[in-house]
């Protein structure tokens, strides 16, 4: 037996503030955000169903979005050794095999959980396991094109956590009204995750990662992101106002014409402000998701399945 093998099977469990760092908690609030708007746009009691609630919460966050950053940092650990050797995994702080272990348990919790929560919940929650496995782990490995690798961040991100917020407290499967906002804004965060990619284009070129700034060029990925990102809440505003929403759907416009306006600047130099642009117009991306979520949930539409 090797040095390395022995190493992979004696290895120490690591420390609890390892495991936080691996599991990134900073990642949790995306997924937690699109949950409670799910919540929002049923319109149902809240204080009926609190155990249910916090639960959700702790689904989305600590459980499915902390498994998919366990899968990804396992999957990565030879690049990261590279790129980012202080990472949890690659500095050896979680040596061993750890970091795969942690990834299949906190995906088992998750799908237990998502078992307790009702049928609809536990669908969602089994896709979004899926893929967060699928976006890191061989053979697929969506991560290596932003195509096929944003779409899936978005809607896990994005469209299951809201769907399943709204599942958790309805008890069932949501009205057409919300599955269409956690379509829309989940497609809209395809261009959310494309400036996420902007940090990391010459590693990505370097290991063979097409992200779509490596396919397509800085400035065509950028353009193409703030399209789709604009369509997806034109879509919105337009089904509030075919919904009767108008005050609500002039919110979500306002802030559209804001992040147009940030955007624009973005735009002069894509590659130094991408970063700047996730943290100042995804900021009024979100905040036109509780709007929407706030429009729908008085509609018997919005209500039931």
């Amino acid at each position: 037996m090797t040095q390395s093998t022995s190493s992979l099977r004696i290895s120490a469990p690591p420390h609890p503030l390892a495991v936080l760092e691996l599991l990134k908690p900073v990642t949790w609030f995306a997924a937690m955000w699109a949950f409670m708007c799910g919540v929002v746009s049923t319109g149902a009691p809240v204080l009926d169903r609190l155990p249910q609630l916090f639960l959700g919460i702790l689904l989305a966050g600590p459980l499915v979005c902390a498994s998919s950053q366990a899968v990804n940092d396992w999957f990565d650990r030879h690049v990261d050794a590279i790129n980012q050797p202080d990472r949890p995994i690659p500095s050896g702080r979680i040596g061993g095999r750890w970091g795969l272990w942690i990834a299949l348990v906190w995906s088992g919790l998750s799908l237990l959980l998502g078992a307790s929560l009702g049928v609809w919940a536990f669908g969602a929650t089994v896709l979004g396991v899926a893929l967060a496995w699928a976006y890191s782990a061989p053979p697929l490995r969506l991560k290596l094109n932003g195509w096929w690798g944003n779409a899936a961040v978005g809607f896990s991100y994005e469209g299951i956590a809201w769907f399943t917020g709204a599942a958790v407290i309805l008890g069932g499967l949501p009205g057409p009204a919300i599955i269409f906002l956690a379509t829309a804004y989940s497609i809209g965060a395809h261009g959310i995750m494309t400036l996420n990619d902007f940090k990391a284009i010459e590693g990505d070129r370097a290991m063979g990662v097409r992200s779509l700034p490596v396919q397509l060029g800085p400035d065509r990925a950028a353009k193409f992101a703030c399209v789709v990102m604009a369509t997806a809440q034109l879509a919105v505003i337009a089904a509030l106002v075919a919904l009767e929403r108008p005050v609500h759907a002039a919110i979500v416009l306002g802030l559209l014409i804001a992040q147009i306006f940030l955007m624009r600047i973005m735009l002069r130099d894509p590659r130094g402000k991408a970063p700047w642009y996730n943290a100042t117009g995804t900021t009024l991306y979100v905040l036109g998701m509780l709007a929407a979520a706030l429009a729908v949930a008085p509609l018997s539409g919005g209500l039931h399945g």
